[in-house]
């Protein structure tokens, strides 16, 4: 595992720690998902998805609140992998940050996992199912 680093805006804090599992990255996200902690975020998505197909997890578990600004990271960093041929998976929600996907409708544009171990096993799925 790769800790990619700590941003501390005043009291807001996210903790970022990357690693590759089985060809997909995985992000796990721990803190405040907010505007000042988005764009470290959006850099990594679009470095991520820049080699086709790109396959992302984006584990929230940690992650107690987010921001508009975040969801907007999410969704550009999902439609990204998307036009790479790929798609980017989250998981881990906890309930505050699942109100907030199930209020804006989220939950119908992402592929949500209980954990990274679901979301691998969802992409390793999709890979057999385009191979047959």
């Amino acid at each position: 595992m790769f800790y990619f680093g700590g941003i501390i805006e005043g009291k807001t804090m996210l903790e970022l720690k990357t690693q590759g599992l089985k060809g997909v990255k995985v992000l796990n996200l721990s803190g405040r998902f907010v505007a000042h902690t988005a764009p470290q975020v959006r850099e990594w998505l679009l470095n991520a998805a820049q080699k086709a197909p790109a396959r992302v997890i984006v584990d929230l578990g940690g992650v107690n609140f987010l921001d508009s600004q975040a969801i907007g990271t999410l969704v550009q960093g999902m439609k990204r992998c998307r036009e790479q041929g790929g798609d980017l998976y989250v998981c881990g929600l906890q309930q505050p940050v699942r109100v907030i996907f199930e209020l804006m409708r989220l939950d119908m544009a992402f592929k949500i996992f209980e954990n990274v171990e679901e979301a691998l096993d969802a992409f390793q799925h999709t890979e057999s199912a385009v191979d047959a």
